[in-house]
């Protein structure tokens, strides 16, 4: 059988067109939610590499993939990320290169990155204020970050976008505070729901906060929702007439949130995940030494998707293996 015309498509009927490649472990950052104590090495540091990434990112655009973000870990941590994102930006098939990253890097190099064929970028950003970004991100870096961002906004990029973690602590600065900022700015403020992984157990319960909030804030100020592209992530955006930004929301813990799931993982040392909070994955790295092996390799990738489960089970505070985010990208 010939795997040259298959589709990635699950049992439950989802087909998938983007894929989320984590490029690296190591983050510079000692976020709360993530790495408070920064990042510690836990196995050999032998990532994919530039050659192994780019054939595993042929056979996925073989079976529908159209979207390829680059997260980490710290995906700028990577001296060879320009080239990484113009091998990416090169395979037939893919009409979005997108970047997920906490800005440490992003007013040195964000040109040449778009320049090399990056269309979609979204910056980490969880507070506005130095001193509370400051407390979460263990680095006084927002002024540096923020100057990165105002540089984007300038280039020709399709989409700009912020993350921000939805934490109990961070609700004194309000949601106005992301309302103003995004006034005159073009770019969509998400707010994303603080998730159980393995090691935050205490934390997340003293800090999570339900996404309920946000949403009653932008409804009773005159935000409306926006319908999600075919590509687009899970979140829901919401916009309004007198602003040239959005505000979004991922609500993980919201009813029917994996149903429309349209994106696959893939870490850093090559093993495909079926679910961000499932359990185990499917190792894909013997298959990228040779491009011999890419209808093996779509095999095996078809062979997982058809027992990809419904859901997670965040609802049972069961976050599988997933230790931290920076584990598995995101």
């Amino acid at each position: 059988m010939s795997y040259a015309d298959a589709v990635a498509a699950d049992a439950f009927g989802r087909r998938f067109s983007y894929l989320r490649l984590s490029v690296t472990e190591v983050c510079n950052f000692r976020c709360t939610y993530c790495l408070p104590e920064g990042y510690r090495k836990t196995g050999s540091m032998e990532f994919l590499a530039t050659d192994e990434i780019e054939r595993l990112v042929r056979a996925f655009t073989g079976l529908g993939i159209r979207k390829v973000r680059l997260t980490g870990g710290e995906p700028t941590v990577r001296k060879d990320l320009t080239q990484l994102i113009a091998r990416i930006a090169a395979q037939h098939g893919i009409g979005k290169v997108a970047l997920t990253t906490n800005g440490w890097n992003l007013s040195r190099h964000v040109d040449d990155w778009v320049g090399s064929g990056l269309t979609n970028l979204n910056v980490s950003i969880d507070s506005l204020d130095r001193d509370m970004f400051h407390r979460i991100t263990g680095h006084d870096r927002l002024d540096d970050v923020l100057a990165g961002l105002e540089r984007a906004l300038i280039l020709p990029l399709k989409t700009v976008k912020v993350n921000a973690v939805l934490l109990r602590d961070g609700l004194a600065e309000g949601f106005s505070t992301w309302a103003e900022f995004v006034r005159k700015r073009p770019i969509a403020v998400r707010f994303i729901e603080l998730m159980r992984t393995g090691d935050n157990k205490a934390f997340f319960e003293s800090q999570h906060v339900s996404g309920r909030g946000l949403r009653q804030w932008l409804e009773a100020n005159g935000w409306t929702p926006r319908q999600r592209g075919e590509d687009d992530g899970p979140a829901m955006e919401f916009t309004h007439p007198d602003y040239a930004g959005r505000i979004g929301l991922i609500a993980p813990y919201g009813p029917g949130f994996c149903d429309g799931c349209n994106r696959l993982r893939v870490t850093a040392r090559g093993q495909l995940r079926l679910c961000l909070f499932g359990q185990g994955g499917r190792d894909l790295r013997d298959l990228l030494q040779s491009d011999a092996d890419t209808e093996a390799l779509r095999r095996r990738i078809l062979e997982a998707l058809s027992v990809k489960p419904a859901s997670h089970n965040l609802h049972s505070a069961n976050p599988g293996d997933t230790t931290n985010l920076a584990q598995t990208g995101g």
